[in-house]
């Protein structure tokens, strides 16, 4: 074996290196934002992408953005109602001064994006834009472009202003691992191109903003490149990562029989326009379980059609379905969720849409502060694959574009002040990482386990089956291919997730413990700290993040 090593390290010898005062992993709303805002202010700034710069999780958000407009809001709607709502389906687990300092820069942070370009659709018959309201929302304050195609709107303006303004752009290329100082600090990342060519890129500092985890699950609303890269470059770097046990499970993806992958969703927002969800028998699935009915927040709707497909006649049923019949110009409205729903053989005009939940939203990540910065010197994280506090325990629908767009510039100016006042590493002294191996585990065996075991539902049986299957089927491989790069990272992920999820024993936002139901406040008003051991085994650090912490 060690000769194979040593044949890897001579063949992953960097064959070309470039330099960088920030590099950006990851080309989604809270990259593009930071990169952009970045080179701004005078730093020489570097994207990589895996894939192309237009390819992120950002595009396919259909709902929209949730912000409260000056002047354009509900009677009695306001950013501090905004903020209670958020923190109510979070479960007592959001920081509370990171949700209303998030939640206050929403209005500019919209307004910046409007002015380099973003087109929101206007609403019918007053001035001003239209506005929606989603789950666990007390009022109509989610604004959206293309009917349901915001994030699309909000990426075409961002990558068009990239393009614009010459911002270096790496596509198609993976980051692997970081270059560390012998203080600890990241200095830079090693990378990989689609051949598995190896490159470094040394920079004083390094922004993940690389997205979620969908692809640990058999079903999801993710892209194929949402393996949580990220988050294990983060953990394998010395980051602490916290809340990976709540992940959130969008109720409604489209259903299709035996399919597997990135499913097309079916935004909130069909339900803010007064769809219902119903079963096999006709029955609605919401009625008598939350007092906000279908527009109940998501981890309640989740779990209560999952429930409804258990208790189905004849035994476990695998959808439920979404009648918006009675939605007036769905077509027009809804034109992404129209044309999926009729490429599969369904009219939402004329007939019911099958519906499954399926993994959709990390609410947890790695730790960072509102301005991105985590317990490592020089690693900074923005977007899904950060915990700012914002979201706790379940994430409030459409707060996420608003994160993206409000940290992600917030982290550009952190940047830039931490390189003048001289606080970052010099990217000269960053080393190349010792080990070539990682653990990696069967991708379709990790992604049935996931589903069956690790997804809403769980218990400590379960959880352990989890864990098993994980030990028995993980060999140490070379990470010098994209998919060994994206395999390594989901096995890590999966590990540190069931740790935490297997502790927390209790029912909380999107986890859910079938052999501990009830929320315990006593004993879990908390969040859970996750680090890797020095032989690199996920572990819960000591102390836990309390409520409040950053």
């Amino acid at each position: 074996m060690m000769d194979g090593v040593s044949d890897h390290q001579a063949k992953t010898r960097p064959a070309w290196e470039a330099r960088a005062d920030l590099v950006v992993i990851g080309s989604g709303v809270a990259g593009l934002t930071a990169a952009l805002r970045a080179q701004e202010l005078g730093l020489h700034v570097l994207v990589i992408t895996k894939a192309a710069v237009e390819d992120g999780n950002t595009r396919w958000a259909q709902g929209g953005v949730a912000v409260v407009l000056d002047g354009e809001h509900d009677e009695g709607d306001s950013v501090a109602q905004h903020a209670e709502d958020t923190l109510v389906a979070g479960g007592g687990l959001c920081d509370e001064d990171a949700v209303r300092e998030i939640l206050a820069g929403g209005p500019a942070a919209v307004a910046r994006l409007r002015a380099s370009g973003a087109t929101f659709d206007p609403a019918a018959s007053r001035p001003g834009l239209a506005r929606t309201r989603e789950g666990g929302h007390s009022a109509f304050r989610v604004i959206h472009a293309g009917g349901d195609a915001t994030g699309a709107e909000v990426e075409r303006t961002l990558v068009a202003q990239a393009g614009g303004r010459r911002v270096p752009v790496l596509e198609g290329h993976i980051a692997v691992d970081a270059l560390r100082t012998p203080l600890g600090e990241v200095a830079g990342v090693t990378v990989l191109d689609r051949a598995g060519t190896p490159g470094v890129v040394r920079a004083a500092a390094v922004l993940l903003a690389s997205g979620g985890i969908g692809q640990l699950y058999q079903a999801t609303s993710n892209p194929e490149i949402a393996t949580g890269d990220g988050l294990a470059l983060a953990l394998r770097a010395g980051a602490h990562v916290a809340d990976l046990e709540f992940v959130q499970f969008h109720p409604t993806v489209l259903y299709t029989p035996g399919a597997r992958g990135r499913c097309p969703l079916v935004t909130e927002a069909v339900r803010g326009e007064g769809a219902t969800l119903l079963d096999g028998a006709g029955a609605p699935v919401m009625q008598g379980v939350h007092p906000l009915g279908d527009l109940a927040p998501r981890d309640v709707v989740s779990a209560a059609i999952t429930r409804r497909m258990t208790l189905a006649p004849g035994g476990v049923d695998d959808h439920v379905f979404l009648d918006a019949t009675g939605v007036s110009g769905f077509a027009a409205r809804f034109p992404t969720v129209y044309a999926a729903s009729m490429a599969a053989g369904f009219d939402p005009t004329r007939e019911p849409i099958p519906v499954t939940p399926a993994a959709h939203f990390a609410c947890g990540g790695v730790v960072a502060t509102v301005d991105g910065r985590t317990s490592v010197r020089g690693l900074y994280a923005a977007g899904e694959v950060a915990r700012t506090g914002l979201h706790g325990a379940n994430r409030l629908a459409s707060n996420s574009l608003l994160e993206g767009l409000v940290v992600g510039e917030r982290v550009a100016h952190a940047v830039a002040a931490d390189l003048a006042a001289g606080l970052l590493p010099d990217p000269k002294h960053g080393r190349l990482p010792e080990t070539v191996l990682a653990p990696i585990a069967d991708r379709d065996s990790l992604q049935r386990v996931m589903s069956r075991y690790g997804a809403i539902g769980r218990d400590a049986e379960g959880l352990a089956v989890i864990s098993s299957v994980l030990d028995l089927s993980t060999v140490d491989s070379l990470l010098w291919t994209h998919r060994a790069v994206e395999d390594a990272a989901l096995t890590l992920v999966a590990q540190a997730l069931v740790t935490a999820a297997a502790r927390r024993t209790e029912s909380r936002g999107c986890h859910v413990r079938t052999d501990f139901p009830e929320r315990d406040d006593f004993g879990w008003l908390r969040s859970q700290l996750i680090r890797l051991s020095p032989s690199g085994q996920p572990v819960l650090a000591d102390p836990v993040l309390t409520e409040g912490a950053a």
